[in-house]
């Protein structure tokens, strides 16, 4: 690929906006994030994108007709993808299965190859996904292992460009910046720069319960790692280029804080961002608070939030991790993922059609819905109600839900056992839960094994 073809799209990566936060409390401070989201391809990993592949291009190591590998939580393949499509490489990223249905999707729309592995295992088992793109990048012909965790235009990509975007943005006045680590390249690159510029200048590490590095660079010992939900921070392992020599605070955040802050941040200053972000916000405003004196502090919107649509911003989902809190009865209505009393039951009525039925089942990717008349359960109705009604006439799609709903449906008071809710599932019905105060809501088996899996954390 020749000078002149660069993609010109590769030009909007970089001098994004610095804002400054104004409906939060911060003490003392003044904090500003930097709106890593407004880069082409909607995170600070465009950055490095571009540093690594034009790295490669430079010395070799990347020919016209090669494969660019890489294992990513989701934003480096897209920076990657969107520099490398452009410029008419195969991209292939293997990415942890914790990572969001938007990112895989996004990846796909620009053409890169997506292999999904496990997000349960460490380095060095063979399903980890560093190992996996290694062996990828080994077995393919004229392949490019980008290799973000070992590779020096990852931080130079922060010491060239956003470190002095940073300085020329705050008027050459900053005290303490907060920043996450994944690959680390953007707190080594800045340590780097800000060496040189501000020696004085505070570097805060914002880290995710679960992961090791907070501790690490308190200690200078590596405890064990657990788990966590924010992607695209925190590791199990320290990376080979992070210098955390400049860091003198670090917090470690809860998945719950984070994705509470994240939600916060979009409904306060109006700036979407992902759950990275919010651990960031979550660190910086505890620096802030912290401060006896006034100090100018800056930290990354570091992707935005439309890539979590289906997470963070779901209320469902969140309800489900267990990391949006709800009124507790103490019974079965506990278990009940969609409870009426808060509005989230997919419903039909008995008038409805039985293709109605059907496309809403489809939306929401459930298989029975209880069929409601002025909000009293009057029904139940589920695929295969459906399939008997149509299966010999597809015009009956259009027939009415009543006739052939099941309108008799076993119900479980909310103070039934959890043996007789099992026996229930155990004879392959959804539980209805109802009393004389009316419906409450469905419980599948998914409702009552992720209820389990909460009571374990």
């Amino acid at each position: 690929m020749t000078s002149d073809s660069r993609p010109a799209v590769l030009d909007l990566i970089g001098n994004t906006p610095l804002v400054r936060v104004t409906r939060f409390d911060t003490g003392p401070c003044t904090l500003f994030l930097k709106l890593e989201s407004q880069n082409p391809g909607g995170s600070i990993k465009d950055r490095i994108g571009v540093a690594m592949i034009e790295a490669a291009e430079r010395d070799g190591r990347l020919r016209p007709g090669g494969t660019i590998v890489e294992a990513t939580a989701g934003n480096t393949g897209l920076g990657l993808a969107l520099v490398g499509r452009a410029k008419g490489y195969r991209v292939v990223l293997v990415v942890p299965d914790k990572m969001s249905t938007e990112k895989v999707l996004h990846l796909r729309a620009m053409g890169a190859e997506v292999h999904i592995t496990r997000s349960d295992v460490g380095k060095g088992h063979p399903e980890y996904y560093q190992d996996v793109a290694a062996r990828l990048a080994q077995d393919i012909p004229g392949a490019f292992f980008a290799d973000q965790f070992n590779n020096p235009a990852n931080p130079l990509a922060h010491e060239c460009g956003t470190g002095p975007e940073l300085w020329a943005q705050t008027g050459h006045d900053l005290d303490a910046i907060v920043v996450g680590v994944g690959s680390s390249g953007t707190l080594t690159g800045l340590t780097r720069f800000f060496q040189k510029v501000q020696p004085e200048l505070e570097m805060v590490l914002a880290d995710p319960e679960g992961s090791i590095m907070a501790e690490y660079s308190r200690s200078g010992t590596l405890g064990t790692p657990g788990s966590w939900a924010v992607e695209g921070i925190g590791e199990d392992f320290v990376p080979a280029i992070a210098d955390l020599s400049s860091v003198r605070h670090a917090y470690s955040i809860s998945d719950e804080e984070s994705f509470a802050m994240a939600r916060e941040l979009l409904r306060v200053e109006g700036i979407p961002g992902g759950s990275s972000t919010g651990t960031l916000l979550a660190a910086a405003l505890r620096f802030c608070r912290e401060q006896k004196e006034p100090k100018r502090v800056v930290s990354f919107v570091c992707d935005t939030g439309t890539r979590y649509l289906s997470k963070i911003y779901n209320d469902q989902w969140m309800t489900d991790q267990g990391l949006l809190q709800r009124k507790h009865y103490g019974d079965l209505r506990d278990i009940i993922a969609r409870r009426f009393e808060e509005g989230r039951v997919i419903s039909v009525g008995p008038d409805d059609t039985l293709l109605t039925a059907f496309q809403r089942m489809r939306l929401a990717d459930v298989s029975q819905l209880p069929v409601l008349d002025d909000g009293k359960l009057v029904g139940v109705i589920d695929e295969s109600d459906i399939l008997l009604g149509v299966h010999a006439d597809a015009p009956r799609f259009r027939d009415a839900v009543s006739s052939a709903m099941n309108a008799a449906p076993e119900t479980l008071a909310p103070g039934a056992s959890l043996a007789q809710l099992q026996a229930v599932l155990d004879r392959g019905l959804v539980a209805i839960v109802a009393d004389a105060s009316g419906f409450h809501g469905l419980i599948t088996r998914f409702d009552l094994l992720n209820h389990l899996r909460r009571k374990l954390a």
